[in-house]
C-alpha cells in the first residue's frame, strides 16, 4: 500500500512555477485588457503590483553572489505571449530591480530593495539616452553638479516608461564640474582609476523620484502601439539628488556589470510574442492550411527557430555576471537575432491570416505593431549590430 501511495506522489504533476502563475494570470486577467493597454486608455499597474505577490519580480535578484535571470525572462515571455505593452513595462520593473539589487550604496537598497521587487512601488529605466551615450550614438541628455549631500541635476529625457506620479526611475547624468576622484557618497564603491581620477567629466547613476516636483512628467505623442505603458517625457528642473538615491558613483563600472542582465531581460519580450504568432499561424492552419502552404515562412521553421533562441538565452541567464568578451557578444547577438525573428514572425502571421488579421479586432496586427518595438527600443537593431561591428 505504500509503495501505491509513492507511486501516486511520482505521478503527480509538479507544483506550478512563478512563470506558470504569471501565465495563468495573463490569460485570465491580462487578455480582456490588452487591447485597451495598445489603445492607451489602460495602464495595468494594479496587476503589476499583483504579479509582485507572485515573486515575479523578485526571481533574478542575486542571492549571495550569483544572479539567475531563466524565471525572470520565462515570466516576461509568458505576458508577452498575451500583450507585448504588459511584457515591456514587465522589463522595465525587472530592470529597475535589478538596479536596486546591484548597488552597493546600502541605504538604497534597503530603502528600496523590497519595494520593488515586492511590486509595491513601480518604476522603470531611463537608460536608452545613456546606453547609446557609452556606445558613441547620442551625448548624454542629463547633466549634475555635486552640492553638499547630493547633486543639483537637470536636463531632459524624451521617453521613459512604466511610469506614474508615485513611481522611480534609474538613469545616468553626467558631472559637469568634473568631480575629484574619492568624492563619491558615502557607501558607494570608489571608481577604478582614470575618468574622474583624471579631473574628466564623470558619469553618475541614480533613482529619480517622479513625485519630486522639480520633475515634470510630459504625455508622449500617440504611438504606433502600446500607448497603455505609462511613457513619458521628463524634464529636470534643478532637481536636488540626494546621496540616497544614488545608485552607481562613477556609472560606467556598474552599467558593465548589469548590462548583460539589462540586455537579456529583453529577450523575453520577443520570446513571448513569437510563441504567440506561432500560434496564431497554427490557429488558421484548418481553414487556410490549403493556401498557406505555399508561403516560404511556415510555423514549424518559427518553432524552431524560438526553441533555439530560449536555450540559448536560459543558458546566459545563469551567468549574467560573466565578464568575458565572448560572453556579452552572446549576449548581443541573441538580442539581435530575436529582434529580426520577431518582426519575420509577426509578418509571416499576418501573411498567414490573411484579411481576418487586417481586421482591427484580430490580435495578429497588433503583434505586428508590437513586433517593431522589440526591434527599435534601445538597444535597437542597427545598435546592436554596431556594438558587433565595433568589437
Amino acid at each position: 500500500m505504500g509503495s501505491l501511495a509513492l507511486s501516486r506522489v511520482d505521478l503527480a504533476d509538479p507544483a506550478p512555477t512563478i512563470a506558470d502563475e504569471v501565465a495563468r494570470l495573463a490569460r485570465r486577467e491580462l487578455a480582456p485588457l490588452a487591447s485597451a493597454i495598445d489603445a492607451g486608455s489602460v495602464y495595468p499597474g494594479a496587476f503589476l503590483r499583483g504579479l509582485g505577490s507572485l515573486g515575479a519580480w523578485s526571481s533574478h535578484v542575486p542571492q549571495e553572489g550569483p544572479a539567475d535571470l531563466c524565471c525572470a525572462i520565462q515570466s516576461i515571455a509568458a505576458l508577452g505571449e498575451v500583450c507585448g505593452a504588459t511584457a515591456f513595462i514587465a522589463w522595465c520593473q525587472n530592470t529597475l530591480v535589478w538596479y536596486a539589487a546591484n548597488s552597493t550604496n546600502m541605504k538604497l537598497a534597503s530603502r528600496f530593495g523590497d519595494g520593488f521587487s515586492s511590486g509595491r512601488v513601480l518604476g522603470g529605466t531611463g537608460l536608452s539616452n545613456p546606453m547609446k551615450s557609452f556606445f558613441g550614438i547620442e551625448r548624454l541628455k542629463l547633466k549634475g553638479r555635486r552640492v553638499e549631500g547630493g547633486y543639483i541635476v537637470r536636463g531632459a529625457l524624451p521617453w521613459v516608461s512604466n511610469l506614474g506620479p508615485d513611481h522611480y526611475f534609474g538613469t545616468i547624468f553626467e558631472r559637469e564640474d568634473g568631480g575629484v576622484a574619492g568624492e563619491e557618497p558615502d557607501g558607494i564603491a570608489r571608481g577604478e582609476p582614470g575618468g574622474i581620477a583624471r579631473g574628466e567629466p564623470g558619469t553618475v547613476m541614480f533613482l529619480a523620484d517622479c513625485s519630486d516636483p522639480a520633475i515634470s512628467l510630459q504625455p508622449c505623442k500617440p504611438f504606433l502601439a502600446m500607448d497603455g505603458t505609462g511613457t513619458y517625457s521628463v524634464q529636470f528642473r534643478d532637481v536636488f539628488v540626494p546621496d540616497e538615491l544614488i545608485l552607481a558613483a562613477p556609472a560606467a563600472p556598474f552599467v558593465k556589470k548589469i548590462r548583460a542582465g539589462f540586455i537579456l531581460l529583453q529577450t523575453g519580450m520577443g520570446l513571448g510574442l513569437m510563441r504567440d504568432c506561432i500560434n496564431i499561424m497554427d490557429e488558421v492552419h484548418a481553414p487556410l492550411g490549403h493556401v498557406n502552404r505555399y508561403l516560404p515562412q511556415q510555423p514549424l521553421q518559427f518553432r524552431e527557430l524560438h526553441a533555439e533562441f530560449e536555450k540559448e538565452a536560459m543558458a546566459l541567464a545563469r551567468d549574467p555576471y560573466n565578464e568575458d568578451d565572448s560572453y556579452w557578444r552572446r549576449v548581443v547577438a541573441l538580442r539581435l537575432r530575436i529582434g529580426d525573428a520577431t518582426v519575420a514572425v509577426a509578418h509571416a502571421a499576418m501573411l498567414h491570416c490573411g484579411a481576418r488579421g487586417y481586421l482591427k479586432s484580430h490580435r495578429a496586427q497588433r503583434r505586428l505593431r508590437e513586433a517593431y518595438f522589440v526591434a527599435i527600443v534601445t538597444p535597437a537593431t542597427k545598435q546592436l549590430r554596431k556594438m558587433l561591428a565595433d568589437g
